[in-house]
């Protein structure tokens, strides 16, 4: 699995300057495929990015893909237009965590009979807490912890970097259009 994750990821890990976050966050995505039990790269590639509306066909790993470029981005569009020295963002905790966000659904989902569904594991802890736990085992830094444990309903209230943000907001851009279109609320 880690070559499939070098492969699929790689445009994107090319971004991080840090060769010790790249490696760990490619062993992030291989301990989390191993947890929940994932050897191959067409379940993942069918896997949807949520189980809370319907996906339209974007999975896991487009999701992923597209969180990621969305908050770089946001990012550099802030940070090349902002002029205020507490503003400035690691782009290495953008990308990482980007890439990341995610890693515990890998741990909250399950296939059965065809079927993904939520996993025992994901009914005792949502993938912020799972992809968070994950993170720590591989020693990523604690600033990508908190993007992956905050990016989601589990960080509001809580302390955020800055990078957290960005990732969140790329993220419900990503989801929230999925569930007005659901329920008959998106303009199009």
């Amino acid at each position: 699995m880690r070559q499939y994750f070098e492969n699929v990821f790689g445009e994107l890990l090319s971004l991080i300057q840090d060769q010790d976050i790249r490696n760990k966050t490619v062993d992030a995505w291989v301990l989390a495929a191993e947890q929940g039990g994932w050897t191959k790269p067409e379940e993942l590639e069918k896997m949807p990015f949520t189980l809370l509306t319907d996906c339209r066909g974007i999975n896991l790993i487009e999701h992923t893909i597209a969180v990621t470029k969305g908050a770089i981005g946001l990012a550099n569009s802030i940070t090349s237009t902002y002029a205020v020295p507490w503003w400035n963002m690691n782009m290495d905790f953008v990308v990482a965590g980007g890439l990341l966000h995610d890693v515990g659904k890998l741990d909250e989902f399950e296939l059965v009979d065809g079927e993904y569904r939520k996993s025992l594991a994901g009914k005792c802890a949502r993938h912020p807490i799972s992809g968070a736990t994950i993170a720590s085992k591989v020693d990523l830094p604690l600033e990508i912890i908190n993007i992956i444990a905050c990016h989601a309903k589990e960080g509001e209230g809580r302390p955020q970097r800055v990078e957290t943000v960005m990732i969140h907001q790329a993220d419900f851009a990503t989801f929230n259009p999925m569930v007005m279109l659901k329920g008959g609320t998106l303009i199009v």
